[in-house]
């Protein structure tokens, strides 16, 4: 899998644009382009240098910071706008594709030595009612939104945010992950699960410090 983050806005916000590996420097590849808050020129200039071809824009949730450019993108690009059905309604611009927990997003490899790729779609309420974390299973990597970051946990008291659900998350869902899974967060820099388990203090006060 090829990764480009760009980053964006006062937030200091991730976007995320993934690829298969192994694509022909000569060919198109599709892509997927993650939570596209800022910056969309960055974005299609990045897209028409790599020769991407977009077969989708995924929200991990409704937030602006991640959100913001989503429809102007679908214009320029002619590609649906995918969201988890419990944010749909506050995603005022109107999703394509309602996303559901264990969904499964795939893009085939564009070169006969590529593979292709596969998010699976993890329901994690708690930033927002809607929120989701899209695992590679297969790359060890996982794009997690405001859920969790490398040294804490997305927001609670927000509008539709609940502390209790980012329990049954952390809990039930992100827990369960192996140390050797890398996040790729909304905001700052990716880690490994085996870093989150020694630094990010709200994970350990819910899991309990194992360390």
């Amino acid at each position: 899998m090829e990764i480009k983050r760009i980053i964006g806005g006062i937030l200091m916000a991730n976007c995320y644009i993934v690829s298969p590996s192994g694509t022909p420097s000569d060919a198109k590849a599709s892509c997927y382009i993650i939570d596209p808050g800022y910056d969309p020129h960055k974005i299609l200039k990045y897209l028409k240098a790599s020769n991407l071809e977009p077969k989708g824009i995924l929200l991990t949730h409704h937030h602006v910071d991640h959100s913001g450019n989503a429809a102007y993108l679908r214009k320029e690009l002619d590609c649906p706008i995918m969201i988890h059905r419990e944010d749909a309604d506050r995603f005022r611009e109107g999703a394509d594709v309602l996303l559901e927990d264990g969904d499964v997003l795939e893009l085939a490899a564009a070169g006969s030595s590529g593979r292709g790729l596969k998010l699976q779609v993890l329901h994690t309420p708690g930033h927002t009612r809607g929120g989701i974390c899209l695992m590679s299973e297969r790359e060890r990597i996982c794009f997690t939104g405001d859920t969790i970051f490398n040294v804490d946990l997305g927001r609670t008291d927000l509008e539709d945010g609940s502390y209790e659900e980012m329990v049954r998350s952390i809990m039930d869902v992100i827990n369960n992950w192996g140390n050797d899974i890398t996040i790729y967060p909304g905001h700052g820099d990716p880690a490994t699960m085996k870093t989150v388990r020694k630094i990010n203090l709200e994970f350990l006060e819910i899991v309990g410090d194992s360390r």
